[in-house]
Formats: C-alpha cells, sequence, structure tokens
C-alpha cells in the first residue's frame, strides 16, 4: 500500500526579498486575523510593509537572511521517512507542506496526487491544537486538494501534546540542560524550568481553542516524566503581537520574577518542535540579553526536539495507528 504523509509547518522567507510576502501571506489568514477580507488584506499589507523594513528584518538578518524552518523541516521528513521504510508493508512518501511560504499546499497536492497514494496521512509538526497553526493548515490543504480533484482516504493526526516519544525527548533534553544549570549556578538557588509556548490572544482561548490548554498538558507530562522532587517550574508565553489580551504570563515578565528571586532559568520551548526565529533569536539572543539585564544567575535555553530518535519514532507510531486504524475499518489484511 502507497501512504502519502505530509508534515504541515508554518513555514518562513528564504531570503531577505521573502520577508515581505511570507509577512502578508501570514497576516491576510483569517485564522490569524478576522477581519473581513478587505480590512484584514490592507492591514496584512500594511503590517508586512512596516515590519519587512524593521524588526523582521533585523531578525532574519541575525539568521542569515532566511530562516531555517524548512531546512529543518525537510531533515525532520527525511528521518521520520527513514523509520517509516523500516515497515515493509507499507511505501511511505513523507512531503513537507508549508502554510505561509514555499512549498505551499497548492504545490504540494500535486506532488501528491501524482505519488498517486492509497492513503494519505497529515501531520501537524504542531503537537498542541490551536486553528491558527494546525487548523488554517488543514483549511488550506482541503481547499487545495478540492481544486485538483485529490480525493484520497486521508487520517489527520490533529494533536498530540503528551505522545510518548515527544515528552521522552524533551525530558531528556530539559534534563541535561538543568544539569547544566546547577553546575552554573554552583550554591545558588535551584534553577526554574520556563516552559515557553507562542501565545494566542486570550479571546482566541475563550471562543474554545484547546492550545493553552494541551500547552499545560504538555508542561505537566515532561515534569511528570523528569520526576525531580521539588522541580521548580511554570508556564509562560511568548511572542504577543498586538493590542489584545494575551493569554500568560509572558516569558518576559517570568524573566523578571527570576531576576528578583535571583534564580537561574532554563527555557524550553514544548510547543515548537523545529528550530526558528523564536528559539534562534527570540529566546536564544533577545530573552538571554535581557535575563542578563535582570541578574538572572544563569540562562540555558534547551533546543527543540528536532530529529530526535524519540520523537521521530514517535511520530511514525502514530502514523502507523491512523494507517493500522484504516485497514481495520476496510477489511484489509496488513499483509
Amino acid at each position: 500500500m502507497k501512504v502519502a504523509v505530509v508534515l504541515f509547518n508554518l513555514g518562513g522567507p528564504d531570503n531577505i526579498k521573502a520577508i515581505e510576502p511570507f509577512l502578508f501571506n501570514f497576516f491576510r489568514d483569517k485564522n490569524i486575523i478576522s477581519l473581513p477580507l478587505p480590512l484584514r488584506w490592507l492591514l496584512a499589507k500594511f503590517i508586512s510593509v512596516t515590519r519587512s523594513k524593521g524588526k523582521a528584518r533585523e531578525v532574519y538578518q541575525a539568521l542569515g537572511g532566511c530562516s531555517p524552518l524548512l531546512e529543518n523541516t525537510k531533515s525532520q521528513a527525511r528521518a521520520l521517512g527513514a523509520v517509516l521504510k523500516q515497515d515493509k508493508a507499507c511505501d511511505f512518501k513523507v512531503f513537507v507542506s508549508m502554510r505561509h511560504w514555499h512549498p505551499m499546499a497548492g504545490d504540494v497536492v500535486q506532488k501528491v496526487k501524482a505519488y498517486k497514494p492509497d492513503r494519505i496521512v497529515l501531520l501537524p509538526l504542531y503537537p498542541q491544537f490551536s486553528k491558527t497553526t494546525t487548523g488554517s493548515s488543514l483549511e488550506n490543504w482541503n481547499r487545495e486538494a478540492k481544486k485538483v480533484g485529490l480525493d484520497i482516504e486521508t487520517r489527520i493526526v490533529r494533536s498530540y501534546p503528551v505522545e510518548e516519544g515527544f515528552i521522552e525527548a524533551s525530558a531528556k533534553l530539559v534534563k541535561e540542560a538543568y544539569k547544566k544549570a546547577l553546575e552554573e549556578a554552583e550554591n545558588k538557588n535551584p534553577p526554574r524550568i520556563l516552559f515557553s509556548a507562542h501565545g494566542l490572544p486570550e479571546s482566541l482561548i475563550k471562543k474554545g481553542d484547546p492550545y493553552q490548554e494541551q500547552c499545560e498538558e504538555t508542561a505537566e507530562a515532561i515534569v511528570k516524566k523528569l520526576a525531580i522532587p521539588s522541580l521548580d517550574w511554570t508556564i509562560c508565553y511568548q511572542s504577543r503581537v498586538g493590542p489584545k489580551k494575551w493569554i500568560g504570563p509572558s516569558t518576559e515578565e517570568e524573566l523578571v520574577r527570576a531576576g528578583a528571586d535571583k534564580t537561574p532559568v532554563i527555557v524550553y520551548p514544548h510547543a515548537f518542535i523545529s528550530e526558528h526565529v523564536e528559539t534562534l533569536v527570540e529566546i536564544e539572543i533577545e530573552y538571554r540579553k535581557k535575563a542578563a539585564s535582570l541578574g538572572v544567575p544563569a540562562f540555558i535555553r534547551v533546543p527543540t526536539v528536532g530529529t530526535n530518535d524519540f520523537f521521530i519514532k514517535g511520530l511514525a507510531a502514530m502514523i502507523n495507528k491512523e494507517i493500522g486504524e484504516n485497514k481495520n475499518r476496510s477489511g484489509e489484511d496488513k499483509e
């Protein structure tokens, strides 16, 4: 059986000139800004033009002029493909589909259709569900698939906030950072773990978006796996934009508290599974600098799970579960 696995991710500009159109695509998304189309278009245009010449340009220049997200996602796709090939009963092919920059769904559905799979599994690289990420990607994929008549049985992994491989990989990375923090802090206060996720407007959560609840579930599962007595930890949210009230506390507020407490911090971006601007610039550069100015004794950023074996095998297990469930319902035998 031929199976197409499609990995969803946000996307990012691949050169300086792509910053403006990428931002325009992002802010034009009705799941990001819920204004009527004419107003949303105008606002997206204004934001993309101004930011591409200012803050956003500075951020991407710090990364060499482009986002590393596509290459990191491709690495994950290759690692996942290698694990899936161990299942001789199915012929798997992994595709990457970005939401707001290339390769976008319109191109990827054509490639999937040409592959002529018997099944499709859609797998977001967002462990926690939000309509702004997974929801938006699914809507876009379905719209583009309908355009080309891609009518093949499709399964969706909507979220996996406490998936065993993801939690195992996260706990191992955090534990390594914890040991390092204890060494750097010497005999001072034990480190505090900040589970930092991308923020969302509070209004979106009140409408039923499960993102915040699932972020909490992830953090709690990692803490349980760590099994460190009297562990000092909290959840916080980064990347606030706009005038709306956002869920909190913010990561900046937690850094202020850590500085006042003279407590070392370990920042783990538990809602991100690939390195990109929010981890490599916002956390590693901006928050590190802020922590130093606040007198935080030590600051350690935990890397994302990336291609960690536990994480990739966890993704593969979820895909195989979906395929198995499909076969059981259709009465087919795996052999």
